[in-house]
């Protein structure tokens, strides 16, 4: 068995794929909450998967209430070495179309109402953000989805607002002028803390929509959003077939593997013992160290 192990976020549309064996649903409990739903885990030839709903089955959690720590504890205690996250988002730029694919390399953060990192008060860390995304994942992601037939873009600045409302059309032309090029409500802090945990993290962004700073285009609404993903949803099930084919038999280890390597800050003495005990699966490497 190769030594990857596939994380994969996204929606529930993304995991009826054709040859995937040994499916299974199961629990994980995380001590940072209910992950979103079960893990669906299966295998596409040697490399090993575990899908999960990011939203739950049914779209039943809005953006807000998405517990990306839970979700992110769930997959590392899975076993998963890699995440692949699919988000559906909307377009700033004339030349993303709706049904172009981008594989996102930067973030700008505008949640407020989330938490955003497994450490805390205790045990301390801080983790670099300055490229957040794996950029071999990222390579292989691009490949597979070229494969799947998908338009798609290498590089792109997602801006993670917190919803659920689409942006005003102020909002929409101050995220153009910022120069991202994507709008979205699940990135963030899905991909901050995938970096604490160690876990080497991709994205590829789904674009429905052409948010609402178009003058000749109708705001964006959920009809639409909902019309593009189910259009998206067959290529991002070939991307991700196209994925695992592509990935080496055995798994080189990562930079991001060893990232908490001098993040932690707090004094050994200090490190509090209930805040480790939550820890033992994101960052039991570094803390065993």
């Amino acid at each position: 068995m190769a030594g990857w192990m596939l994380g994969v976020i996204g929606g529930s549309g993304v995991y009826e794929i054709e040859g995937l064996e040994d499916r299974r649903w199961t629990s994980v409990e995380s001590p940072f909450g209910e992950p979103s739903d079960q893990l669906l885990l299966g295998r596409l030839g040697d490399v090993r998967l575990a899908f999960l709903p990011r939203h739950g089955r049914g779209h039943r959690i809005p953006p807000t209430d998405v517990n990306s720590r839970a979700n992110i504890d769930a997959l590392k205690r899975a076993g998963c070495t890699d995440i692949l996250a699919l988000s559906a988002v909307g377009s700033l730029r004339e030349e993303l179309e709706p049904g172009a694919f981008v594989v996102v390399d930067q973030y700008i953060d505008r949640t407020f109402a989330r938490p955003k990192t497994f450490f805390g008060p205790g045990l301390v860390g801080h983790v670099s953000m300055a490229e957040p995304v794996c950029p071999r994942l990222s390579a292989y992601a691009a490949q597979a989805g070229r494969a799947a037939g998908a338009r798609i873009v290498e590089g792109g600045t997602y801006v993670c607002m917190e919803g659920p409302q689409f942006s005003t059309r102020a909002e929409s032309e101050l995220h153009r002028a910022w120069g991202a090029q994507l709008i979205g409500m699940t990135g963030l802090p899905e991909a901050k803390l995938a970096r604490e945990a160690e876990l080497p993290y991709a994205c590829v962004a789904m674009v429905t929509d052409y948010d609402s700073w178009r003058d000749d285009h109708a705001a964006v609404d959920v009809a639409e959003v909902v019309a593009c993903m189910q259009g998206n949803a067959g290529k991002a099930r070939e991307l991700i077939r196209h994925l695992a084919a592509s990935l080496p038999p055995e798994r080189t280890p990562s930079p991001i593997d060893t990232c908490l390597d001098g993040a932690i800050m707090t004094a050994k003495a200090q490190w509090d013992p209930a805040l480790m005990a939550k820890l033992d699966a994101v960052a039991g490497r570094a803390l065993r160290a």
